[in-house]
């Protein structure tokens, strides 16, 4: 500013070359009132303060990411319990399973576009809303036919939920906690499937398994509605419509921005390296190989992640433990996966995500097969326990990675991208509900091990291809 001023009082006279004084001060005067009246609200996010109100939202996603996997895990409790009920076999049950899992993967691949066009508030509300009244229905069951139809639904909004509120979490928190953000909320997955654990501990053995189905359900359709009136939308989407930007205006005062109401919103840093929208700007020079990579890494982490939340409790209950100790499995599955999550977060906070990721997926694999030398006769706790191992790695790389994806895909695309890597992932989770009754089946609990090191050292070698992983932190 103190550089143009002299040139502003110099140009006062005419100028043949340049124009009359007047008009070079009112252009000049017109660029510095427009450079006063915009914020950048990339630079707002990345580089601000992490305000009360951010914190809050990252805790409303937190939550619906909670409820997703209570109630994408209860069936894993409640099959064993089925199996006895009805008299129906592990194979009978996995087109049922499977058809939520299909589910899973169709309201993931949508979710990330419709949150990507339509905003990222509705499309949690949705979302959750969809799953809690399809768990809720299933409560009402009579055959494996309705349940699968249910599961079907359910998994619609289950799938959405998970990259949908993911992205607001990641859009709402500052770059340089964006990770453990992320991460955090990703936690919530496995956190959620050892509440469900409790809980089913409680509720199939006083109240049986319809009541575990109706409580959960209606337990996130209140959620839902909370969301309604709590959860705003996300500035960095609210930026792109010039028609919302009242709406973004009192958002940035509420996370104690205060604007002023003729201000001209601006995301620089993203615009600058967004050329299209859609699906097809995840294969744009640079991405490609990143997406393939992570699209394997996926379906490869969620084949062993689901392989455990679909068929562990019937794993063991198959080889003689009670339901209640078999239930325990699952449960310490998923405490391990929240530890794993955490720790795994914090160590990509300071030196990247590659080697805690590779690192990771390794020891998961080097657990599972481990664990086939474990005697479940003789050794039950220590197998318990070694599930727990297991879930620390296996879910500590799959909460990671939806952070590696937020870094890999700008604004525009996030969602989607996101979204279409765990549409991809869904497809091991599909496969491992056929996968998982059949090495029950035939090699038992040593074949079930067996297919979860595989998966992990080939999600090893996924994540090693990935070039474009979040760098270290500099010291």
């Amino acid at each position: 500013m103190t550089e143009t001023s002299p040139m502003v009082h110099g140009s006062a006279s005419h100028n043949p070359a340049t124009g009359s004084g007047p008009t070079l001060c009112r252009e000049l005067s017109s660029s510095r009132d427009s450079a006063d009246h915009s914020l950048d609200i990339g630079q707002v996010l990345d580089n601000g303060p992490w305000s009360v109100l951010q914190k809050v939202v990252v805790f409303i996603a937190a939550l619906s990411i909670i409820m997703d996997g209570f109630d994408g895990q209860l069936i894993g409790f409640a099959v064993p319990v089925l199996i006895k009920e009805w008299g129906v076999t592990r194979g009978d049950f996995a087109p049922a399973l499977a058809a939520g899992l299909v589910g899973m993967g169709i309201g993931s691949a949508f979710a990330g576009l419709l949150a990507d066009r339509f905003g990222r508030r509705g499309a949690v509300i949705v979302s959750v809303m969809v799953f809690g009244l399809a768990t809720f229905c299933i409560g009402f069951a009579a055959n494996l036919w309705q349940i699968g139809t249910l599961r079907f639904i359910a998994g619609l909004g289950i799938g959405g939920a998970l990259p949908s509120s993911t992205t607001v979490a990641a859009e709402f928190t500052p770059a340089r906690r964006r990770t453990l953000a992320i991460t955090a909320t990703i936690v919530c997955v496995p956190l959620g499937g050892m509440l469900a654990g409790l809980f089913a501990s409680v509720v199939l053995p006083n109240l049986g398994w319809r009541a575990l189905f109706f409580l959960g359900g209606a337990l996130a359709v209140l959620l839902g509605f909370a969301l309604l009136f709590i959860l705003p939308e996300t500035p960095r989407f609210l930026v792109r419509r010039p028609g919302r930007w009242a709406e973004l205006r009192r958002l940035v005062g509420r996370m104690s921005r205060p604007v002023a109401a003729d201000i001209v919103f601006t995301d620089l840093s993203e615009q600058r390296i967004e050329r299209r929208e859609g699906f097809l700007a995840l294969f744009e020079k640079g991405r490609a190989r990143d997406t393939i990579a992570l699209w394997c890494a996926f379906f490869l982490n969620l084949l062993a992640v689901y392989s455990a939340f679909t068929w562990l409790p019937t794993m063991l209950t198959s080889e003689g433990l009670d339901v209640a100790i078999a239930g325990s499995g699952l449960t310490a599955y998923n405490f391990g996966g929240v530890l794993g999550a955490l720790t795994c977060a914090m160590a990509i906070t300071r030196y990247g995500s590659r080697w805690p990721l590779l690192l990771c997926s390794f020891l998961g694999a080097a657990t599972a097969l481990y664990l086939t030398r474990v005697n479940i006769a003789l050794e039950a706790s220590i197998l318990i326990a070694g599930f727990g191992v297991q879930g620390f790695f296996a879910n500590a790389v799959q909460s990671t990675m939806y952070a590696v994806c937020a870094y890999v895909y700008p604004t525009s695309v996030r969602a989607t991208g996101t979204a279409s890597a765990l549409a991809f992932g869904r497809l091991g989770a599909i496969l491992s509900a056929f996968a998982g009754a059949t090495v029950i089946t035939v090699g038992g609990k040593d074949g079930y091990l067996l297919m979860l090191g595989v998966a992990m050292i080939g999600l090893t070698l996924s994540l090693a291809v990935v070039g474009r992983h979040i760098p270290a932190r500099k010291t």
